[in-house]
Formats: C-alpha cells, structure tokens, sequence
C-alpha cells in the first residue's frame, strides 16, 4: 500500500491510497466466492453455481462491493501509518481501478495540534461580591411591590402610581394596529410601554387628556413601527397609589416560614441570595477566564465539528422554544445564528480537555460531594436529593465534567495575574 498526504488549507488534507492488483484481485475473489455459496440460479443447485458462471454473471457488482471493503480497511491502516487523526467520516472521490491497481483519495479534516501556552503574563479580572444587609432589604421589597395593592386617590400621577388609561396610538396621522386600548391599567415607572410614553403621564389625574409624542425603538418587535414617531392620545380615567403589604407575621408566612419569624424570614431570602451570587460570580469569573484562555491561543478548528455543535445547539434551542409554548413543531431556525457560539465551545472544549490530560486531572471526591450539595441545597429535602445524584454513577457525571472545568479554571486562574474587582448584587442580577 502507497500512501501520499496532501496538506490543503487549514486542516484540510488530501490522503491518496494506492493499491496493488494483487490485493484487489483477491479481494474480488473473496467476494465471488461468498457469492458462489448462496447464489440460486436455474440449473444448478444451491451453492454448486461454478465460480467462473458467477463471475461472469456478477463480476462487476462483487468488484463494487470489494472497492468498499478494501477502502474501509486501507483507510483506517493508511491515517495510522501517517499518524493521522481524522476529525470526522471521510469523503471518498477519484476512484480508480484500472488493472494495474486500485487508488482512490480520501478527503479529511485533521484534528489540530494543541500546544497550551504559559499564562503567567495574560491577566483576567475576577469580580468579588456579596450580599449585603441593603441588598436583602431591597429583595424585601420587591417582594412587597409583588403584593402590593392599589388605593385610588383624587390627585395627580406621580412615579410608582397604578393609572387606568385609554389611549389611540398614531403614525403618520393614521391610526395602527394594536395602537389603541381601553381601560388599561399602567403602573407609572414599570417600563411597560415604550420610553416617553409613561413620562407623558406624569402629573395627570383623573380625566385629564394627554397627547404623548414618543418614537419606537429600531429594534421593535413589529417591523412596520421600528424607528417610526408616533402620536398617542391618551385619556387618564384613574390614578391609585400603591399600597404595600408590612413585613409582619402574616407577610412572611406567605413565604413558607411557617412560624412567621421575620429574622428567620431575613435569613431565609439571605441565604437564597448568596446561593444565586456564588452561582453568578463564578459563572462569570469562568467566562472572563475562559475568554483570555481563547485570547491566548490561536487556532483552527474542524468545521466539521463545528457544524455538529451548532446542530445539536439548533436542536436543543427549538425544543425549548417549544417547551415554553414560543414557537410550533416544525418551525426552523438557521444554522448560522449559531456558528460563532459553536466554534467557540468547540475551542474551548479542546483547550480544556488538552489541559485536563497534560495535567491528569481527575475529580475530587470532595469537590464532587460539595457540588452536590450545593445543588441539593436549594431543595426542601436536601438529603432526598443527595441520596438521588448519589444512586446512580450516570447521575454524577454531569456533576463530574463540572467539577473537572472548575478545576481546570482554578489552574489558569493561578497562573493568571488576577485584577479584582468588586461588584454588587443588583449588577450582577442585570
């Protein structure tokens, strides 16, 4: 066997496989006699056809069926003999067989060498944050405005009042669909409508008109009104003031503290706080370490295994879609809106799996059981959930590949030149 590697561009490679006659002409006559035993044809019994009535009758379907055999077993041999590591299935073309031998060219995309650089002299900024006294007392309070109530008042609107409204929406003098409603009620500094068109309304009372002159945003939904001024005509039938609930026994039974203590109320919605602040800082301080490990390294990657990633993510995006009632069965979505994010996690994905195997990361048994419980942790029966991930091996090796890329990303943060910066919880919930 000949074996000649062409190297095309990025990590395209044309592999020329020549085969001797010899070998052809025997794999024909492997083919021919499996044929012979179980070949029926009139006159002769079953399996006593003579080898040269099968050739002639199927010579040239067992020579096709051979060239497939001897492909998929030349091929493999000739990547192993070149040291070769295909990315994926390869494309057979120029297929030649002409008596003195047989030939054919293999198309393939060749993994990438993988040479992890030094990340002493590259420098990420992690953020640093936690939840604070005020940070609950304003979860506190968003609670409240969630039930708050509303009382009318004969005076004007002001920020935070709930107003009833009618209106007629306008654009180029005529009226649009889905531009006028009755009776709707408005809570004045929500951001519910466009910008402008609450701040129209500011000072008004009951029975006041209002003309509001506002501009839809070039990113609107409905296209026809994207970028477009409008005029909408606006007649205030009521203004009502908030009401919100005091923070009393009553209050935080609501919310599951059976024995309505406000302090264990406090210390509940704290501790809720600090779980989703540990997952956002580390998500984000992985992303911004991640990106400078992407920064440091240039690199091709097979398209192929792109194209694969942005499938499968295609895939999982419409069911979710379709899970939350966003779209039907059948609808598509194109393949491209995903590259960029696809190549990205391919990149990734090799970098760290290179770095795990320089490194022989494994687990930690600690690491694993800490995560788990930090799962279980936001459950009414933590130890249920514990016992769950713990009864079966497949259940934790999702947990397992997390722990690994945590301790992938704990690697390149030491090695890193670190720049700390200090955030809040309401930024980081933005």
């Amino acid at each position: 066997m000949q074996v000649s590697v062409e190297t095309l561009e990025g990590l395209q490679r044309r592999v020329t496989v020549e085969l001797p006659a010899e070998q052809v002409n025997q794999a024909v006559e492997k083919k021919l006699q499996e044929i012979a035993k179980t070949v029926r044809l009139d006159g002769f019994r079953p399996g006593k056809v003579p080898l040269s009535v099968v050739r002639q009758r199927f010579g040239q379907s067992a020579r096709q069926e051979a060239w497939g055999d001897l492909i998929q077993h030349s091929y493999y041999d000739a990547i192993t003999q070149e040291g070769l590591r295909p990315a994926g299935d390869p494309s057979i073309d120029d297929i030649k067989d002409e008596g003195e031998g047989f030939a054919y060219v293999a198309n393939i995309e060749v993994m990438p060498e993988i040479k992890i650089n030094k990340m002493d002299t590259a420098s990420v900024e992690i953020i640093e944050a936690e939840v604070t006294d005020a940070d609950v007392d304003t979860m506190i309070d968003k609670l409240r405005q969630q039930r708050a109530t509303f009382d009318t008042v004969e005076r004007a609107a002001a920020d935070g009042d709930q107003v009833t409204i009618s209106f007629v929406g306008k654009v180029d003098g005529e009226e649009f669909e889905g531009g006028a409603a009755e009776s709707v009620p408005l809570v004045l500094g929500s951001g519910s409508m466009i910008e402008g068109f609450e701040a129209g309304i500011l000072g008004a009372s009951a029975g006041d008109e209002r003309t509001v002159d506002v501009t839809f945003p070039e990113d609107y939904q409905a296209e026809h009104l994207a970028g477009k001024p409008a005029v909408f005509d606006i007649t205030v039938q009521s203004v009502a003031e908030q009401i919100l609930p005091e923070v009393d026994e009553d209050f935080v039974k609501a919310f599951g503290i059976e024995d309505g203590d406000v302090d264990s109320f406090r210390k509940d919605i704290r501790d809720n706080m600090e779980r989703e602040l540990i997952q956002k800082v580390k998500q984000k301080n992985k992303e911004a370490v991640m990106d400078v490990l992407l920064e440091q390294h240039e690199m091709d990657v097979p398209s192929a295994m792109v194209d694969d990633e942005a499938k499968r993510m295609m895939e999982e995006t419409k069911q979710n879609m379709q899970q939350q009632g966003a779209a039907q069965p059948g609808f598509e979505l194109p393949i491209d809106l995903f590259k960029e994010q696809a190549e990205r996690r391919v990149k990734l994905g090799m970098l760290v799996s290179e770095i795990m195997s320089q490194n022989s990361l494994t687990p930690s048994d600690e690491r694993i059981r800490e995560t788990v419980e930090l799962y279980a942790s936001s459950y009414e029966k933590p130890e249920e959930v514990i016992e769950w991930y713990y009864g079966s091996p497949e259940r934790l090796d999702p947990v397992k590949n997390l722990v690994l890329e945590d301790q992938v990303y704990d690697l390149l943060r030491e090695e890193m030149q670190v720049e700390n910066k200090t955030s809040s919880f309401d930024e980081l919930s933005a």
